[in-house]
C-alpha cells in the first residue's frame, strides 16, 4: 500500500519537510491554512512604499548548514548574498563611533589578538572568558557570564538579542551556547553574513513551491486543519471543515503549525506559551553605495539596518515595548537614526512598519524547557517548527532543521 505523508503548514518548517520528502517513496500532500506560503518569512508588495518587502528581516550565516542545503536543493542558494569575509559593521548612536568586527577563517581565533579586528575597548582575555558559554546549561545567561563591559555591550548583547529575541541576560544560555559553537567557535568561514537581497520569498518560498509543483506534489491553500481524529496510538483522520480525510495505516502527518495551534490540535503536547515581538520598519530610499548590506546599531531604537535595492529596512528585536507606540512617532525616530548611521539626509521617505507581536517564543530557560520533541505519543504524528526542541532559538535554521528531522522520522516510521 502506498504511503502518504500529510504536511500541515507551509511555513519554512513545512516547506523543508515537504522538500525533503518529495524524492522519497512516499506521496506528499502540503496543506496551508492561509492563501500564501512562507509563514513569518513571506514577501509581499507593500502599497505604502510601493516596494516588495519581507514580513520580517532575517539574516543567515554561512554556518547555517540546513538552510543552505535546503536552498541548494530548491536551486536558490546563489540568491543569498553577502561579503566574502566574516565582517560586521557596528555604529554606536551614543558616541557616533563606528567599527568593523573582522573574524578570520579557521578555528584558531587570531583575530582576537588584533586590536584593529576586535571590538574597541576589549582585550584578548575578555574573549577567552566566553568559553563558559561553549557548553552552558539551560540557565539564564546572566548566571553564566558577566553581562557588563564593552565585549558584552558591543558584541554579545546585539548578536544574542537578534538571535534570541529577548534581553540576553534573561535568555537561555543553552541556546546561546549552540549559536556560539556553530558560528564564532568555528571561525569566519561559518560567520559570513548572508541576506536574501531580492526578498525571502524569492529565495526560500517561491522556489520551494516550484520544486514541489514540478515533482507533482499537491499544495492546498486555504485548507485549515480543524481537528485530528485519533484511534489508539495513531492519527486516523484529518478534519478540514468541509472535508475529512481518512488515513490508511501506513500514512503519517507532520504538524508544522505555530505552537499554540499544535497544542490545540494534539492533546498533551507541551509547547512554549510566552512570546516576544519584533518590529520591522521599511523606507523606500536608495542606500549610499558605500553602505554595507548590514549594520548593527547600538543605543537606539534601530538595532540592525539592512540595505536592499531601493529600500532600507530596520529591525528591532524584543519589541513588546513598542507594540502600542504610535506608528508615526516610531517612523520618525527610526528614520532619524537611519540618517545618523548612513549619512542620508532629507525628508522621511515613504515608509511602512510591520509589527509581529508573536514573532518567536520567549527564549528563556523556562520556555525552552517546554519545547517538545518532533516525535509524539502517536506513532504517525510528528511535529515541526522553530518552537520545537531543535537546540536553537526560533530562527530560519531552526525551522528548516525541524522540518528535515520530522521528515526523516516520518520516513522511518
Amino acid at each position: 500500500m502506498a504511503r502518504t505523508v500529510h504536511v500541515i503548514g507551509a511555513g519554512l518548517a513545512g516547506l523543508a519537510a515537504a522538500v525533503r520528502l518529495v524524492n522519497s517513496s512516499v506521496r506528499v500532500i502540503l496543506h496551508e491554512a492561509t492563501a500564501m506560503a512562507g509563514g513569518r518569512c513571506r514577501s509581499y508588495h507593500d502599497h505604502a512604499t510601493d516596494c516588495l518587502i519581507d514580513n520580517g528581516n532575517h539574516l543567515l550565516l554561512t554556518g547555517n548548514h540546513a538552510a543552505f542545503a535546503y536552498a541548494r536543493t530548491i536551486g536558490s542558494e546563489n540568491r543569498l548574498v553577502g561579503p566574502d569575509k566574516a565582517e560586521f559593521t557596528f555604529f554606536d548612536l551614543a558616541d557616533h563611533q563606528r567599527w568593523t568586527l573582522r573574524i578570520n577563517d579557521g578555528r584558531f581565533p587570531w583575530w582576537i589578538f588584533d586590536r584593529a579586528r576586535r571590538v574597541p575597548g576589549t582585550r584578548t582575555r575578555d574573549y577567552l572568558r566566553l568559553a563558559r558559554l561553549l557548553s552552558a546549561p539551560n540557565r539564564p545567561i546572566a548566571n553564566i557570564i558577566d553581562c557588563n563591559g564593552p565585549l558584552y555591550h558591543r558584541l554579545l548583547a546585539p548578536l544574542l538579542l537578534a538571535a534570541l529575541n529577548i534581553d540576553p541576560r534573561e535568555g537561555s544560555a543553552a541556546l546561546a551556547s549552540t549559536i556560539i559553537r556553530e558560528t564564532l567557535a568555528r571561525g569566519g568561514s561559518a560567520c559570513r553574513p548572508r541576506i536574501a537581497r531580492d526578498g525571502l520569498g524569492t529565495v526560500l518560498v517561491e522556489p520551494a513551491l516550484e520544486y514541489l509543483e514540478t515533482a507533482g506534489t499537491p499544495i492546498r491553500f486555504s485548507d485549515e486543519l480543524r481537528a485530528l481524529r485519533f484511534e489508539r496510538n495513531r492519527v486516523a483522520g484529518l478534519d478540514f471543515g468541509g472535508e475529512s480525510v481518512e488515513l490508511d495505516p501506513p500514512d503519517a502527518v507532520i504538524l508544522a503549525v505555530p505552537a499554540y495551534a499544535a497544542a490545540g490540535l494534539a492533546p498533551g503536547i507541551t509547547a512554549p506559551t510566552a512570546f516576544r515581538a519584533i518590529l520591522n520598519t521599511h523606507f523606500r530610499v536608495d542606500a549610499p553605495r558605500s553602505l554595507p548590506p548590514l549594520i548593527g546599531v547600538l543605543n537606539g531604537t534601530a538595532e540592525w539596518i539592512f540595505s536592499f535595492p531601493g529600500r532600507i529596512s530596520v529591525t528591532t528585536s524584543n519589541a513588546d515595548r513598542l507594540m502600542n507606540e504610535p506608528r508615526e512617532a516610531l517612523a520618525h525616530t527610526i528614520w532619524r537614526e537611519v540618517c545618523a548611521v548612513t549619512g542620508l539626509t532629507g525628508e522621511r521617505p515613504a515608509w511602512q512598519i510591520v509589527r509581529e507581536r508573536r514573532a518567536t517564543f520567549a527564549a528563556t530557560p523556562e520556555e525552552n524547557a517546554r519545547r517538545p520533541q518532533s516525535r509524539t505519543a502517536w506513532n504517525n504524528l510528528f511535529l515541526a517548527g522553530d518552537w520545537t526542541d531543535t537546540g536553537l532559538p526560533a530562527t530560519i535554521e531552526g525551522a528548516i532543521r525541524s522540518g528535515d528531522h520530522a521528515a526523516d522520522l516520518a520516513l522511518s516510521s
